[in-house]
C-alpha cells in the first residue's frame, strides 16, 4: 500500500515537472518575417501587424515554435518624413508569438527603419533648377538675365524638392527583421 501512494507521488511529481512552465529568458534572439509593409507615412504609433517565425524558437535545445509560427507586433514609434528635411522613421517591436496553438505574449526591442536623407536629391533640384535658369536667363538677358534667371531657377527647384521631396520609411512586405526578448517569460 505505501510503495503504491510512494509510486502514485513520485508519478504525480514527474507530471508535475513535466507541464510545468518553459521559460524564454530576457536576450532570446527572435527572427520574424512581416506579412504587409508598414510606411512612416500611413502608420499610426500603436498599430498591430503579423509576421511569421523564419526560424525554430529553441530555448534550451527544446523547440518552443516552429519556422512559420505566426507572431504579432505593434509600432511602436513613427514620423513622417518632412518635405526638405528630417526623413520618416518607424519602429516595431513583437508582442506575441505562437506556441502550442496559443499566442504567449512576449516583449522585445525595437526594430527600427529610417528614410533615405534627403540632401543628395534637393542639391539635384535645387542646383538643377538654378542652372537651368541660369542658363535660360544668360541667353535671354545676358549677365543680369543669368542672374535673375538663377534666382527663378532655384526658386522653382526649390518647389520641385518640396513637392517631390518626402523620403518616407518603410519596413516592406516579406522584410526579414531580428529582434531579443526583453522580459523573462513563462510559457505554459
Amino acid at each position: 500500500m505505501f510503495g503504491k501512494s510512494l509510486k502514485m507521488a513520485a508519478l504525480s511529481l514527474l507530471l508535475a515537472v513535466s507541464a510545468a512552465a518553459t521559460t524564454i529568458p530576457a536576450g532570446t534572439k527572435i527572427t520574424a518575417r512581416t506579412s504587409s509593409q508598414l510606411n512612416s507615412g500611413t502608420a499610426k504609433t500603436g498599430q498591430t501587424f503579423t509576421a511569421n517565425l523564419t526560424h525554430d524558437l529553441v530555448v534550451n535545445g527544446k523547440p518552443l515554435a516552429k519556422s512559420g509560427a505566426p507572431v504579432r507586433g505593434k509600432v511602436t514609434y513613427v514620423k513622417s518624413s518632412g518635405r526638405l528635411h528630417d526623413p520618416g522613421e518607424i519602429s516595431i517591436r513583437l508582442t506575441a508569438v505562437e506556441i502550442n496553438g496559443k499566442m504567449t505574449p512576449i516583449a522585445t526591442n525595437a526594430f527600427r527603419a529610417k528614410g533615405k536623407s534627403h540632401t543628395k536629391s534637393n542639391v539635384t533640384k535645387i542646383g538643377g533648377g538654378a542652372a537651368a535658369g541660369a542658363l535660360i536667363g544668360g541667353l535671354a538677358g545676358g549677365g543680369k538675365g543669368a542672374l535673375i534667371g538663377t534666382a527663378a531657377g532655384a526658386g522653382a527647384g526649390t518647389g520641385v524638392a518640396a513637392a517631390t521631396g518626402k523620403e518616407e520609411a518603410v519596413i516592406h512586405a516579406e522584410t526579414t527583421f531580428t529582434v531579443s526578448t526583453t522580459t523573462t517569460t513563462s510559457v505554459k
